[in-house]
């Protein structure tokens, strides 16, 4: 089978024989064996000690918010120090905590509060919705065009492979404008609202699918925009632009490091037909082509939820994040081995590169045909 777009094939990817796949698979597999039989306490205590950062720069956040509304002559530092703060803690509940939980990455841990399949985050959209477009739907079929939605998300084309339409001639204004508003893309990506608009989906079947997410956007939003700012009595307002500012911070973070994750040069999609009988190797060779990491050391790892480790990530999502970095030095040898291109690179190199596909593909174009032999075959 052939397991890589027929268009568009790194040139620096070496075509692997089918031996040589199964012997790809086999070793990465035995890196995630040897990682879970040392899991115990020290991941534990990680992310618990994740679980109070959230929390405690949650309050600290906040409690500034409020000290800055009354008292007048602290508002402005109090009040950029309590968003960044309250940011912070956003940040780290979305990235490290919400979206790695919920991946299963800490069930053999047995905590309630841990589960991933009962863990809800702080963000409008439903973790169960999440658990089926994200853990299900993007991990299993990565990069498959007409299978994984998160490629461009409804809304952007990204890749010369999808369909162009004069609509994306605006993507450059629609794509800040999703950046700013991203948790709310989330919350409505499994809604499918094109079906509805087109009449693929009644108005019964929409408001069904509807209420679990409206339940979810109201909770948010009376908690983040109504009662923390009423709180505040005569000083609504600040404490309501506190807010809204950091949870826009947040989606900001969230939206770059997801697409710098996904979108960069030389990531590639596939054809449904790809996937057809994929072998263990075929699929890790998907996930590594499909991905890209970031560079930047232990801060941009947690600032990140260690998706700056998104082909760690994608080889072994249910596996604890804080464990990326180690398994990374691992798994970037055998793609070398293996002539396998292990795309990494800076915050602003890879985002400008995503920030190229989004400029690029708003007007037409059309995939780079290569020769056969850059293609992977068995």
């Amino acid at each position: 089978m052939r397991s890589n777009s027929r268009n568009r094939t790194n040139p620096r990817n070496r075509a692997l024989t089918a031996a040589e796949l199964e012997r790809f698979g086999v070793e990465l597999d035995a890196v995630r064996a040897r990682t879970v039989a040392t899991l115990g306490q020290r991941d534990a205590d990680y992310i618990r000690a994740i679980v109070k950062a959230v929390r405690y720069t949650g309050v600290a956040g906040r409690g500034l918010l409020f000290l800055g509304a009354f008292v007048h002559s602290l508002l402005v530092p109090a009040w950029i120090v309590g968003v960044l703060l309250l940011a912070l803690s956003k940040i780290l509940e979305n990235m490290e905590l919400g979206h790695n939980v919920m991946h299963g990455q800490y069930d053999w841990m047995r905590d309630p509060h841990l589960d991933g399949r009962t863990y809800e985050w702080d963000i409008v959209g439903t973790s169960d919705n999440w658990r089926k477009t994200h853990n299900f739907k993007h991990h299993t079929y990565t990069n498959v065009r007409g299978m994984d939605d998160d490629i461009g998300y409804g809304l952007l084309r990204i890749f010369p492979e999808q369909r162009w339409k004069p609509f994306y001639l605006a993507q450059p204004i629609v794509a800040v404008i999703f950046a700013i508003l991203f948790e709310w893309g989330i919350a409505i990506q499994d809604l499918r609202l094109g079906r509805w608009w087109y009449g693929k989906t009644s108005n019964a079947q929409m408001l069904k699918l509807f209420r679990p997410v409206g339940r979810k956007m109201a909770r948010q939003v009376l908690k983040d925009y109504v009662l923390f700012p009423l709180l505040a009595g005569p000083f609504f307002l600040p404490v309501l632009l506190g807010n809204v500012v950091a949870n826009v911070l947040r989606n900001l973070w969230t939206y770059t490091i997801i697409f710098c994750g996904h979108f960069t040069a030389e990531v590639e999609t596939f054809p449904k037909d790809s996937i057809v009988g994929e072998s263990r190797g075929h699929w890790y060779l998907r996930q590594l082509r499909g991905s890209s990491n970031l560079t930047g050391g232990k801060l941009m790892n947690l600032m990140s939820g260690n998706l700056s480790h998104q082909i760690e990530h994608h080889f072994f999502p249910d596996v604890p994040a804080n464990r990326y970095a180690a398994m990374a030095v691992e798994v970037r040898d055998i793609c070398r081995r293996y002539g396998q291109h292990y795309n990494t690179g800076s915050l602003p190199q890879q985002f400008g590169q995503v920030i190229w596909r989004i400029l690029r593909h708003s007007w037409p174009s059309r995939p780079v045909t290569r020769a056969p032999a850059t293609q992977l075959q068995s």
